[in-house]
């Protein structure tokens, strides 16, 4: 998205000193999809080589095996995050997701097997996030944190603001330990 999108949060620009139209994405998401890819492969491999080495190897086996390694793919599959100014999307594998983040009405904590946090925009989108990628991505979650100040300002963050004061605490605290860390303070 190139430009100054209508609805944008005004100040973006200034708040990062980086241009309006500046996008940025999870650096981390190449990482996640190549243990993905390598831990199927790796199963497949296993399942493959273990029917071959006891002869019990059919085609039938071999497809029930390329099943279970795409399927084990498909769950350890990340979903790509991308922000710019006023939006941000979660590109997964069947589908694209993609919230307005100047127009935010509501975030809250997913509880589950794993954490997530859930952004919904006043158009009805949603969004889930792993706190991990902003935690390891910090434009990305400046971004949001951009954004995410300018809804509270305007008064359409109903709800949520508890759950993203949260998520800013643990990026805090994790970008003050990386900095002890590579100070050699830690």
């Amino acid at each position: 998205m190139k430009g100054n999108s209508a609805g944008a949060a005004p100040g973006n620009e200034a708040h990062r000193g980086e241009p309006v139209d500046a996008e940025v994405y999870d650096t981390a998401w190449a990482a996640g999809a190549r243990y993905a890819v390598v831990c199927a492969a790796s199963l497949l491999g296993l399942l493959l080589s273990v029917d071959a080495i006891s002869a019990t190897l059919t085609l039938w086996r071999a497809g029930l095996w390329s099943a279970l390694a795409t399927l084990l793919f498909v769950v350890l599959m990340p979903a790509r995050l991308s922000a710019g100014p006023g939006w941000l999307r979660s590109r997964g594998l069947l589908r694209e997701r993609r919230v307005r983040t100047d127009r935010l009405v509501a975030a809250h904590w997913s509880s589950g097997v794993s954490e997530r946090l859930v952004l919904r925009d006043t158009d009805g989108a949603r969004v889930e996030i792993d706190p991990k990628v902003l935690t390891e991505n910090p434009p990305l979650w400046r971004q949001l944190d951009t954004d995410v100040r300018y809804c509270a300002e305007r008064g359409t963050l109903r709800c949520g603001t508890t759950a993203l004061r949260k998520m800013a605490r643990a990026i805090d605290r994790e970008t003050a330990r990386t900095v002890f860390k590579v100070s050699g303070l830690d």
